[in-house]
Parts: structure tokens; sequence; C-alpha cells
């Protein structure tokens, strides 16, 4: 009945040409990657295209039908059909929209930031056949898509559920509800740091003072005295309210190189890692895609395995990894080094649980989203006794990894659905379906 044929067959495509920020309000109509369109004072086109999403993250793969005057986002792709190709481009845009995910697993490519270039685009294959049978298919399609997004919003409703349950583990542990009964059975003995927080911090503080006297960190601005009114939640007997910067040792990466892409500092023997190879859930860091030679290795800094790292530019602010092995990074983030009293894997719970926190501080520089070391010393931070602190982090790992297996299993019967829609898509446009 038909064949599928690849998106340069059928359309010629071209990149938008407006960024967002040189919009000014007018009487033509400005497609965006957005939902929503805007206006500009001047137009590019005068026809009937589809204009499709290849960057955004956000709406990335999201296509928009228009006919008449407008111009395009420099992050969408202006589609036409051929000459040679009779194309009904509402159809089209029907096809576009329901097999978005698809496209977009298939075409983009990228690790901090997706997007989709316009080789891979035009590589994907779509349906085509006669005119007649595309508008006949317009309402089946429509049916189909009908049933496909009632199944994939479910799965999407189950999976943010799960987040907001992973997110309330989270605050319970840090609120100490999840080791009530290990406290019963390990009372608070003063002046011990594993049942005593108010002695950890104490001894951490002298740990701090002894390798700022022999030189293995530099000597920190004191951290203002938390008031009142900043505290949050009532702690269980034996812990302590601090500035996330008494406990732990925060220090920033380096890469004083200019341009950073400069090939003579790079092919050497030392790991180098960029802020997309962390993730939101801070997963070990084994992987590289870089590494540094003595001289790129003399512009930068080596933080030891077990380091924390936090990405503190763009739009990965928040994301975590902690190293799997002795690397360097740039400034664009955070290394939170292992100590001989501080427990890892709890700075790395107390991350996880302040994530959107730390997301909402961010301000604006250059285009992109910041935020300054400050903004993780002087995080308030509930700190339990060390033992406690070992008894927490096990708990929320046995519940954390419940949820993940639950996830997993949402995201595969999402995946198994969509696949499902694709194959009823597909053998609709063979003409086995009725």
């Amino acid at each position: 009945m038909g064949e599928w044929l690849p998106i340069s067959e059928l359309f010629d495509f071209e990149k938008g040409s407006l960024q967002s920020s040189k919009c000014v309000p007018g009487s033509y109509n400005f497609i965006t990657a957005a939902e929503e369109w805007k206006t500009h004072e001047t137009f590019t086109h005068d026809c009937e295209a589809l204009v499709f999403a290849m960057a955004a993250s956000g709406s990335l793969g999201r296509t928009h039908y228009v006919k008449g005057k407008f111009i395009a986002s420099d992050l969408c792709f202006i589609l036409q059909p051929k000459k040679d190709k009779k194309l009904d481009l509402k159809f089209y845009y029907r096809v576009f929209n329901f097999l978005r995910e698809d496209i977009v697993k298939k075409t983009a490519t990228g690790t901090s930031k997706l997007a989709i270039n316009q080789t891979n685009f035009g590589k994907y294959m779509l349906p085509y056949f006669d005119i007649e049978h595309q508008l006949k298919f317009s309402e089946k399609l429509d049916s189909i898509s009908f049933i496909k997004n009632d199944l994939i919003n479910r799965f999407d409703d189950q999976s943010k559920y799960l987040s907001q349950l992973r997110q309330s583990i989270l605050q319970e542990a840090i609120e100490g509800k999840l080791t009530a009964d290990w406290r019963k059975q390990n009372p608070v003995r003063k002046g011990d740091p594993n049942t005593d927080a108010a002695a950890l911090l104490e001894k951490i503080k002298l740990e701090k003072e002894k390798m700022i006297a022999e030189g293995k960190i530099k000597k920190e601005k004191p951290l203002e005295p938390i008031k009142p009114e900043e505290i949050p939640f009532e702690l269980p007997e034996g812990w302590i309210w601090c500035r996330f910067g008494n406990y732990a040792y925060f220090e920033r990466g380096k890469f004083s190189i200019r341009p950073r892409n400069d090939k003579s500092c790079y092919g050497g023997k030392y790991p180098f890692i960029q802020i997309g190879s962390l993730s939101n859930n801070g997963d070990v860091v084994r992987n590289f895609k870089q590494t540094l030679n003595e001289k790129g290795f003399a512009a930068s800094k080596q933080f030891e395995k077990g380091t924390i790292a936090i990405a503190i530019v763009g739009g990965t602010i928040g994301n975590l990894g902690v190293l799997g092995l002795d690397m360097c990074f740039p400034d664009s983030m955070v290394g939170i080094r292992p100590t001989l009293i501080t427990n890892q894997d709890y700075i790395l719970l107390l991350l996880r649980s302040k994530q959107s926190e730390i997301r909402k501080s961010a301000y604006q520089m250059a285009g992109q989203p910041n935020i300054k070391l400050p903004t993780l010393t002087e995080l308030i931070i509930p700190l339990p006794p060390l033992s406690e602190q070992k008894a927490i982090v096990n708990r929320v790992n046995n519940l954390l990894n419940t949820v993940d297996e639950l996830k997993q299993q949402v995201s595969d019967r999402k995946e198994q659905a969509e696949e499902l829609m694709r194959a009823i898509l597909r053998e609709a446009f063979e003409g086995r379906v009725i």
C-alpha cells in the first residue's frame, strides 16, 4: 500500500533564523520550540509548513503545523514537501507528533544537552503513500494517538508518583524518621561522635584545623551562625544543625587553559571529566572521554577517588557523581573530598535531598544558570552522629533500590506500549489493520 522513506526524501528542511531573545512583538507568528507561539515584527516564510523543535530539551521533538506568514526559532527545523511529493501536512503533523519519542530517541545526540542534527533527522524513516490514503488515515491515526497518549500519561503519572516517593524517603531520612528504632537501641553518649553529633562536629573542626596546618586544604572563611528562624524542623536527640561547609570540605574544580578546547592540553594519562558525566542520582563515575597531558594537568586539579562532584553551571546544576578513580574536572563542578571522619554516602544523600533547593538558588550569568560555592557551603543541614549516618544510608539505599526497580518496570512498560503503538501504526500503513 505504501512505503517507508527517509524524511530527506519527503521534505526540504532548513533551520529557523530567529533567537528568542531578539524577538520583537509584532503582527506575524513566531514559531518557537515551546507549545505556545509568540509574535514578531517581520516574517521569513509565507506558506504551509511544519516546524519541528530540534533543540530546547523540554520541547525536543515537538511539531507545529503553520499556514501563512511566519518566522521560526533557530532551535527549530522548517519542513516543506519536496516538489515531487504530494503531502498532506496536517496528516504529517499527526505522524511527527505520534512518533515524537521515537524520533528523539533515534536521532538526538549530546550529553548534558540533547539536540537533533540535520543528518540524523534526514535519515529517519516515515510512511509515504498517495495523497488519498494520507487523508483516509488521518482519522485512524487520531484514534491510535488517543489510545497511545492515554497509556503514556498513565505511565508518566506512575513515574511522577515514584519520584515524589523518592523525595519523601530522602526527606524522612534527614528528619530522622527512618532510624527512630535505631536510636532506641543506641542512646546518646555525650562526647562520643558515633552517638553525639555535637562531638562529631567538634572532631571534624579539629581535623580541618590540622589539615590546614599541614597545607592539605586552604583555610575556610568562617560561616555565619544559624539563626533560630532558619531552622525548618525539630531534630532528634543527639543530632545538631550546622552549615554544610562545617561538616564537609568543598573545593571548586580547575582548568585555567583558554580556549578550553586547546588540543595541546589533551591526550595524556590523567582522566578529565565534565558536567555531562554527572547524573541526577549521583552514580559512580568510572568512564571518561578525555585525558589531560602534563600541560593540561598543571592547569587543572586532581580529586581523589570517592570525591563527590556536583555541577554548578548550566542546565545540569545539581547533578551529581562519585569519582570511581582519581580524576580532574573544571570549575563548572565542585568537589566534596572524602576525609577521615565525614561519611561520603551521607553527604551524597544530603545533596540529593537538597537538589531542588540548590537548583532554585541559581542565578543567570552569560545566558546560563550558575550557583556560587557559598550556595553549597552555607546550606543548613541536619547532622546525625556518625553511626546513625551509616544506619540512615543503609535504610535509604534499601528503600530507593525498591523505588528504582518499580521505576524501571514503569519505564519498560511505557517503552513496550510505545513499541506496540508503533507496530499498530506500521500495520495500519501497510494495510493489515482495518
